[in-house]
């Protein structure tokens, strides 16, 4: 606590600490006093907590944003809001919730709009003029310039707690390379998205794949031009110098539906002027609403950065598919640099009743997304994708540290759009000081019906739990936790079968691998080092076939159907191109094995018995087979025609008895040198590491 301040800690209660303690208690009648308008408080000392702490009491609301004063005796110290911002009276009475807060252009008069209750002056800098700005009773400051000023870098003077300092808007919808300044932008200037986001009619159709823009395209055989950048992924038709499809085009043929791109919004630790240099998943946030500089070509325009993206997503929809963006609500870079944390100090970000930060991200701060502003500030920025970039979904880092109140809001914001808005997260405990009842967590599914939620249960089932790596699952430890395939299959959802991860079928992301945590490769090196390479990739296919195969919706990590390796890393956020681009090289060499994924993804879009919509259809149509263990085996009742799913996760043969007798057709196998695509008759062999769908018309 900085000495010789007077806080304001809540409504009625003011904090301070001094090492005049001793020479100031015989003084009796301490007052508070209000520069502006000539007025004094009168306080009364509660307790001296110690020799250089005492707490006052007083009846008065004092004002925000004003030149306070404790006048005690012949000593005066500078009284400055501090717990106050976290009380639900500020909350309420500083609530600007339908302001349109940043900049805007309108005609030939540009808006600005900017929210710091606690400032006692705010001076815009636009490119070289100033303009003092006006305050309103709840706490946004406003001013308007003839003009429009497309292009133009902005940031504000900002006078609070005594001190003055310059500080970028978090409305900013552009930068200047590295954050320098915001930039005004009339996206009217900007080019449209004129291809509409394609739609799906139940979220279980979705087939996500998550994409680093940098990773897509940086490698030397990628056959793209602009690699590493938005215009990356909007060049078609490109090829490894073999003519293997690369980039958007690869994506495309392999039939996923999705595209989920990491965070694309202005992060740390990459120099825009030389991206090369630095390498960063995206998960540091700076600004919310402006675009990562280093995926641009031009770096220095702000205006190239929108553009570029626009003609990314606009491409991706020309070849069918959506992009959902990779979020992150849940904190920012540093805390103390951040504009957020300027503006209106301890407001932002969540405190425990101590005065001590919360840091359930464990990185060092929590947004406190539970506050008016807070939640208007991520809501904006949900607004600003859905319009000006037209993305179809949502993927919300660490949504365990979000409310729950926040998460619905954004569900009410995106089902007003004409097609389904994809929203996912992970939905992990994490020790906030948001009690467990408010958090958007999977043990909430119920009270968060439109959210997805990633399936840890699911992915440590089939590989073994990530925080330990010689830990195994079904695929690598010869059938571990077959007891749990009826629930991962079902969608984790059957209360007859285990305990529900989720409510709803939809609500359940399928995966054994994404950017965190060993790729499913690496981790098959470190639990079955043993074993030679094509048993490890047999492996691999079962994996990623039951991620494919099970009901909710799949989830794809890039490269995972080309056996992905970083090389052991296991945190790869900062590690480099050399570990983290995709190698277009491997999957020349891995065609076989695409090919049996392609051939899943294209089963799985064709049959609507795998993407079933309700615990009731699932309950009909799924039939468990009498399989020797630990083979597991299970039935889909189609309409027109039964499916048989198979799964061998040990080194041996097995004989096994089909449902019924006639004509089974192999529809998919890992297994390559299978021949004969029919079985005529009662009774087949399975081999080993082999994951085999076969269809019977009725």
């Amino acid at each position: 606590m900085e000495t010789n301040v007077a806080w304001i800690d809540d409504l009625h209660l003011l904090t301070l600490k001094t090492n005049k303690i001793t020479s100031l208690k015989d003084n009796k009648s301490p007052v508070i006093y209000w520069e502006e308008e000539d007025k004094y408080f009168p306080i009364t000392i509660e307790n001296v907590t110690n020799t250089s702490a005492v707490n006052f009491s007083f009846s008065d609301i004092l004002p925000m944003g004003e030149t306070l004063t404790l006048i005690w005796g012949d000593e005066s110290f500078p009284v400055y809001p501090r717990g106050i911002v976290r009380t639900p009276w500020f909350d309420e009475t500083y609530a600007a919730f339908e302001e349109v807060l940043g900049v805007y252009c309108n005609n030939d008069v540009t808006y600005f709009s900017i929210w710091t209750p606690l400032a006692t002056s705010v001076i815009l800098y636009l490119n070289n003029m100033s303009k003092k700005l006006n305050r309103q009773s709840n706490g946004v400051w406003t001013c308007q310039v003839e003009g429009n000023c497309h292009g133009f870098a902005y940031e504000y003077e900002i006078t609070a707690y005594g001190k003055t300092m310059r500080v970028n808007d978090p409305y900013a919808k552009s930068m200047l390379a590295n954050s320098e300044k915001g930039v005004v932008i009339d996206f009217s200037k900007t080019d449209p998205i004129i291809v509409k986001r394609p739609s799906i009619h139940y979220l279980q159709d979705a087939i996500i794949y998550e994409l680093h823009v940098r990773d897509a395209t940086i490698h030397s055989d990628s056959g793209i031009v602009n690699k590493g950048k938005f215009l990356g992924l909007s060049e078609l038709e490109s090829t490894t110098i073999n003519g293997y499809s690369t980039g958007l085009s690869y994506i495309k043929e392999l039939g996923c539906t999705h595209i989920q791109l990491l965070p694309i919004n202005d992060y740390a630790r990459v120099n825009e002027l030389e991206p090369k240099d630095q390498y960063n998943w995206g998960y540091d946030p700076l600004y919310f609403q402006s675009l990562e500089g280093s995926y641009s070509i031009l770096p220095h325009d702000p205006v190239s950065r929108i553009n570029e993206c626009k003609k990314m997503i606009n491409t991706i929809h020309q070849e069918g598919l959506s992009v959902i963006l990779d979020v992150v609500f849940n904190h920012v870079f540093i805390m103390e640099q951040s504009p957020l944390e300027k503006l209106v100090p301890g407001y932002y970000f969540r405190y425990h009743d101590d005065g001590s930060l919360s840091n359930g991200t464990g990185v060092g701060n929590e947004l406190a997304t539970e506050r008016k502003m807070v939640r208007k500030l991520i809501l904006d920025s949900i607004d600003l994708f859905l319009t000006e970039y037209q993305v179809s979904g949502f993927r919300f880092d660490l949504m365990g540290a979000i409310d729950i109140d926040t998460m619905n809001d954004i569900v009410t914001r995106c089902e007003k759009e004409p097609s389904h808005i994809l929203l996912l997260g992970e939905g992990w405990e994490l020790e906030t000081s948001l009690p467990p009842e408010k958090k958007a967590t999977s043990r909430n599914s119920h009270n968060l019906k439109g959210i997805c939620f990633f399936n840890d249960y699911f992915r440590d089932s089939i590989k073994g739990n990530v925080f330990n790596v010689e830990d195994t699952g079904f695929v690598n430890g010869g059938g571990r936790f077959i007891e749990r395939l009826p629930e991962l299959v079902t969608g984790t959802i059957l209360e007859e079968i285990g305990q529900p991860f989720v409510s709803n079928v939809e609500q359940t992301i399928n995966y054994v691998e994404c950017h965190d945590n060993h790729t499913l490769w690496d981790r098959l090196i470190l639990t079955n080092g043993h074993e030679d390479d094509e048993i490890r990739k047999k492996m691999h296919l079962v994996a990623t076939g039951m991620v494919l195969l099970s009901q909710g919706v799949p989830f794809i990590h890039a490269g995972q159907e080309w056996f992905r390796t970083k090389q052991g890393i296991e945190n790869s956020y900062i590690s480099g191109d050399a570990i983290n681009q995709l190698d277009w090289k491997k999957r020349e060499k891995e065609e076989a094995n695409i090919h049996f994924i392609r051939n899943l993804i294209a089963i799985r879009r064709q049959y609507e018995v795998f993407r079933l919509r309700t615990k009731e259809e699932i309950r009909r149509r799924f039939h468990l087979l009498n399989v020797p263990k630990p083979i597991f085996g299970y039935i889909l009742f189609g309409n027109d025609e039964d499916f048989s799913i198979y799964i061998n996760p040990t080194n041996e043969n097995y004989k096994l008895q089909l449902p019924s007798p006639g004509l089974w057709k192999i529809i998919a196998t890992n297994d390559f040198n299978r021949a004969n695509h029919d079985v005529d008759g009662e009774f087949f062999l399975i081999s080993p590491y082999e994951l085999i769908v076969l269809i019977k018309s009725r």
